[in-house]
């Protein structure tokens, strides 16, 4: 056939269930378990378990290459949680879904759009070290 281009993509895919699994979380009171999650990871998701605007965060980071962790809080835990992230940030208001980039309060949803539409957002990733490339 002349003029006809193939191309194939092989993607490799995971399960729902496995994609989404929740980091574990073991609260002491003292926020040191919440403070090491965040710590740990170039970039973090923390939302309320089957938050439509965490799984939007994470599919646009997915998209960009950053494979970041995510954080499902249960409703019982959620105000302990909280509490705790805002403890690390020095006081500052928490609101989720929350994306930390670097060990530090990056923002919700709306930060992340606005920094990713501007063409902020990859710089800052690459910084973090979550994308390489």
């Amino acid at each position: 056939m002349q003029g006809t281009i193939s191309c194939a993509r092989n993607y490799n895919m995971t399960t729902v269930g496995e994609s989404l699994r929740p980091l574990p979380l073991k609260t002491q009171g003292n926020g040191e378990s919440v403070r090491a999650v965040v710590e740990e990871n170039a970039v973090i998701v923390i939302g309320r378990r089957g938050c439509c605007m965490c799984h939007v965060v994470r599919r646009l980071l997915l998209g960009l290459g950053v494979n970041p962790a995510v954080l499902e809080i249960d409703e019982e835990r959620e105000e302990e949680v909280l509490r705790e992230l805002e403890r690390i940030g020095g006081g500052d208001t928490v609101k989720l879904p929350a994306v930390y980039v670097g060990g530090r309060l990056f923002g919700g949803l709306d930060r992340v759009m606005a920094t990713h539409i501007s063409g902020e957002l990859v710089p800052i990733l690459k910084e973090a070290g979550a994308l390489w490339l």
